[in-house]
C-alpha cells in the first residue's frame, strides 16, 4: 500500500520532492505545508494539474494547518532557513534548530507513527535532535545525505570517464559538509574499482568537487541552492521504504556505538527498508579513512554541542 507523505516546506525542495513523488506513484497523498499562506497550496495544486500529462493518480493538497500531516506515514522535512552564498551548513543551525524543534512537536501530536526522513542543514545535527526530542527508535529518524553526494560523486566520475552512470556505485561518509568524507576505495564501474580508471589527480579533483557539490550549485544560481538532485535523492530512500527493498544506502543515522561514536548522527552506510533504517553497517577503513571520518565526526559533534545554546528558549 503507498503511503501517505506529508512535506514540510513547500519551497524548491520540497516542491521538487512532492512532483517526483507523484510522478512516481510512490505516495496515495502527498501534503506540503509552509508557513507562507497560499504557497504550499498553491504548488500542490499545479503538481495536481500536471496528472493527466504524467498520468499519475497521487492526490495533493497544501496549507499551513499542521494537522494536514494527520497520519502521515513519511514526513520529509525540509523547511529551514537555506543557505546563502559564503555560508557553510553549519551557519544554519541556530535559526533552524528552533524551526525543527516546532516542526517536531507537530509530528508527535498529528502523525506520531510516522518516520522522519530530515533533509534540512545542518542535517546531521538536525536528526540528531529530532530523534532526541521524539525519544523514538533511531530506525524512524534518519536524513538524507550520503544518497544526494555519492550521487554528485558518480555523476563527477560519469563525466570524467564517459562510462555510462548505470555503472557506477560510490561511497561517501561523514557529516554532510565540508568535512565529508568521499570513499574512492568504495566506489566502482561495474564492480570494478574506479581508481582502474581515473588517476589520483583525477580522484582528488572528484573528492573535493564532491565535498563542494553544494556549494558549487548555490553559487552558479546564486540566489538558491539545489532543488532537484536533492529531491530525487529523497525519493530514492522514500522508494526504498515503500517498496521494502532492503537496499544499503548511505545517510544520516543516529549512531550507537559502531564507528566507536554514540552521541551523534551521521552519514555511514545503513539498510533502508519500510520500517525504516534497520542497521548501521560498518566499513572497514584504512588509517587516513578513519581520521578523516573522526575529523568529520568532531566537526558534527561540536554543532550539537552547540544546541543548548541554539535552542534556549
Amino acid at each position: 500500500m503507498r503511503p501517505k507523505v506529508a512535506i514540510v516546506g513547500a519551497g524548491r525542495v520540497g516542491e521538487s520532492t512532492a512532483q517526483i513523488l507523484a510522478m512516481q506513484q510512490l505516495a496515495s497523498e502527498v501534503v506540503l505545508l509552509d508557513v507562507r499562506e497560499g504557497i504550499a497550496q498553491g504548488v500542490a495544486l499545479d503538481i495536481q494539474e500536471s496528472a493527466p500529462l504524467f498520468r499519475f493518480d497521487t492526490r495533493l493538497a497544501g496549507g499551513t494547518d499542521p494537522a494536514l500531516m494527520e497520519g502521515a506515514d513519511i514526513v520529509v522535512v525540509t523547511a529551514g532557513l537555506p543557505r546563502k552564498p559564503g555560508m557553510s551548513r553549519s551557519d544554519l543551525l541556530e535559526a533552524n534548530a528552533r524551526v525543527i524543534e516546532t516542526i517536531v512537536d507537530q509530528i508527535l501530536q498529528h502523525a506520531p507513527t510516522a518516520q522522519i526522513l530530515m533533509v534540512t542543514n545542518p542535517v546531521d545535527v538536525l536528526t540528531y535532535l529530532a530523534w532526541r526530542r521524539t525519544g523514538w527508535s533511531r530506525r524512524r529518524v534518519f536524513g538524507l545525505s550520503g544518497v544526494l553526494d555519492a550521487a554528485r560523486m558518480a555523476a563527477f566520475i560519469a563525466l570524467e570517464t564517459g562510462f555510462s552512470i548505470r555503472d557506477i556505485q560510490a561511497m561517501v561518509l561523514g557529516g554532510h559538509g565540508d568535512a565529508m568524507v568521499p570513499m574512492p576505495r568504495y566506489t566502482t564501474v561495474a564492480g570494478v574499482p574506479v581508481d582502474r580508471f581515473l588517476s589520483a589527480e583525477q580522484i582528488g579533483r572528484i573528492v573535493e568537487r564532491t565535498r563542494h557539490g553544494g556549494a558549487e550549485i548555490l553559487a552558479l544560481k546564486k540566489t538558491s541552492s539545489a532543488n532537484d538532485s536533492p529531491a530525487a535523492a529523497i525519493a530514492t530512500m522514500i522508494d526504498a521504504i515503500v517498496h521494502d527493498r532492503r537496499r544499503l544506502l548511505p545517510l544520516v543515522a543516529v549512531l550507537e556505538g559502531e564507528y566507536g561514536l554514540e552521541g551523534l548522527a551521521m552519514g555511514v552506510p545503513a539498510v533502508l527498508e519500510r520500517d525504516g533504517m534497520s542497521r548501521v553497517v560498518e566499513l572497514e577503513l584504512t588509517e587516513a579513512e578513519a581520521a578523516q571520518f573522526r575529523a568529520s565526526a568532531e566537526a558534527v559533534l561540536a554543532d550539537i554541542g552547540r544546541l543548548t545554546t541554539a535552542t534556549r528558549p
